[in-house]
């Protein structure tokens, strides 16, 4: 090996920085190039001192990320987003007592040569620089997927720290002086570690507690509570899209008068609009003159979220794309912003009465609330889907919907019902009720639109939050505890994560998620 040096961070290391990261992780934790460009200048000005870095021959081949940080009892329980900031390191507390190891990485072909240890032995320079308590980390366990299944984490744990597997990550942590104090699940999904995670810590052998005076109290765990409202939308005949618009403000100044943060509507619930189109306008041709009203539809919900600073999934809408007609859902910001996400899963009805092809894209939607992902009618019917959104670490299942007979519903409701508690997440799904005297392919409409919980302690005994009477225009509100969800996600009697078998089945999504940040 040539000449090894290791040193804090210059501005001017940051592309390479990057680029290095971008070589270690690959697609699987990275982001886009400029965000994680941007993520990096914020660990740089918020703790240059933690930022270290290995240079060998002039080349960077490996780094190291840490900052300061107080946290209070049962740390483990904390994510790496909260202790961080969301990666951007803005929660370091030069007064804080414990220093937290973000990220330690080298480049594979370096690997071996004792870098990772040199870090090391600068991170304990900091815990006794600054008299901190003890150093701690998340780690991974990249080799544990080969004894998924023969050995659970736990057992596996044990197996590294007798010696008798050898884990590159584990091992380095545990000859770094590193205790394992508890198992998780990492929800950055390293296929490598099967999701799987590790809580060290580090105790400093020079701590002098008298000198420790601290001058900030904990950064305490957000207790996080979102109040949803499910609306349960009357199809009525109207005359045009002013009738439909009164209709749904409605809606919204119901759950802007309970406060709610988060107002779903039904799928397809604009196709009351076919009312007003006259008779002898053919079903396909009908969905393609409603999609023609996403201009009206956009600026009219752009606005009420704005308005009554409210996040609003509007139901589903039909959206032409490169001449095929999509069934979108649209998702509201109070900052002014949409999205949508298509439906991906289509019913034999919706492809032949109206020529509604699938979307091929997928969306987590990252609010200060809770992460949310769209999952439309008969999507829910498909457990996969659900659950690779639950390993991206969607905390609730948004499932407007669209059924026309008790039968239809059923299958709505105890699927939806199965996800929530298969991943522990909560689900609301919101449906659309009445009747359509003259639009056959809309007659009628069955709903109960509920807000589901998964099935332990710390939830309802039925696992129902909320629920609506059946087909009676209403809403059904409830706040949901984020934080106690991901508690009970590592604490429940049950853990569906940590549990499953990937030795002996897979699941891999063919097209990238794209988690999008909603202010």
């Amino acid at each position: 090996m040539g000449k090894l040096k290791i040193r804090n961070w210059l501005e001017e290391d940051i592309p390479a920085l990057v680029s290095c990261y971008q070589r270690i992780y690959g697609e699987e934790f990275s982001t886009k190039p400029e965000q994680d460009l941007r993520l990096f200048q914020f660990n740089f000005l918020n703790f240059p001192e933690g930022q270290v870095l290995a240079e060998l021959d002039g080349k960077i081949v490996g780094y190291a990320c840490s900052i300061i940080v107080q946290l209070e009892e049962g740390a483990e329980f904390y994510t790496y987003d909260e202790i961080t900031g969301g990666g951007s390191f803005s929660t370091h507390t030069p007064s804080g007592d414990t220093l937290y190891g973000a990220d330690l990485a080298v480049l594979p072909e370096y690997r071996g040569q004792g870098i990772a240890g040199q870090f090391y032995k600068w991170r304990q320079k900091i815990l006794k620089r600054y008299n901190l308590y003890r150093m701690v980390a998340h780690g991974r366990l990249p080799s544990y997927e080969k004894y998924a299944g023969s050995l659970t984490p736990e057992q596996y744990v044990e197996q590294v720290e007798l010696g008798f597997i050898k884990d590159s990550a584990l091992i380095t942590h545990i000859k770094n002086g590193y205790k394992v104090k508890k198992i998780l699940l990492d929800h950055l999904n390293d296929s490598q570690s099967l999701g799987y995670s590790t809580w060290l810590e580090y105790i400093n052998p020079t701590f002098n507690k008298i000198k420790r005076k601290l001058a900030a109290a904990p950064i305490k765990r957000p207790v996080r509570r979102v109040r949803v409202c499910a609306a349960q939308f009357e199809m009525r005949t109207v005359s045009c899209w002013k009738d439909f618009a009164k209709n749904a403000s409605f809606f919204i100044d119901v759950a802007h008068s309970y406060n709610t943060h988060f107002l779903v509507f039904p799928e397809l619930f604009t196709v009351q609009l076919f009312s007003s189109f006259g008779d002898g306008v053919g079903d396909a041709k009908a969905m393609e003159k409603l999609a023609g009203f996403k201009d009206e539809y956009l600026h009219f919900f752009q606005e009420q979220a704005s308005q009554h600073n409210m996040y609003i999934v509007a139901g589903s809408h039909p959206r032409i794309s490169e001449g095929k007609i999509l069934n979108s859902s649209y998702f509201f910001t109070p900052s002014g912003e949409h999205y949508f996400q298509d439906k991906l899963h289509i019913t034999p009805a919706e492809r032949d009465l109206f020529g509604i092809s699938p979307g091929n894209s997928l969306k987590i939607f990252d609010t200060p609330f809770a992460k949310i992902a769209i999952v439309i009618c008969y999507d829910i019917e498909f457990p996969e889907l659900s659950r690779i959104l639950a390993q991206f670490g969607v905390e609730i299942l948004v499932v407007p919907f669209s059924t026309d007979e008790r039968k239809a519903y059923n299958r709505i409701r105890f699927t939806a019902q199965a996800r929530a508690v298969e991943n522990y997440v909560y689900v609301v799904i919101a449906g659309n009720v009445g009747n359509l005297h003259n639009v056959p392919s809309y007659m009628i409409n069955y709903a109960q639109s509920a807000i589901l919980t998964p099935s332990d302690f710390g939830f309802p005994n039925n696992s129902i939050e909320g629920e609506a009477d059946p087909n009676t225009e209403t809403v059904v509100l409830a706040d949901l505890d984020i934080t106690n969800l991901l508690l009970q996600r590592d604490t429940g009697t049950v853990r569906p994560f940590f549990d499953r078998r990937p030795d002996l089945y897979d699941l891999s999504l063919k097209i990238p998620i794209e988690v999008i940040k909603c202010e």
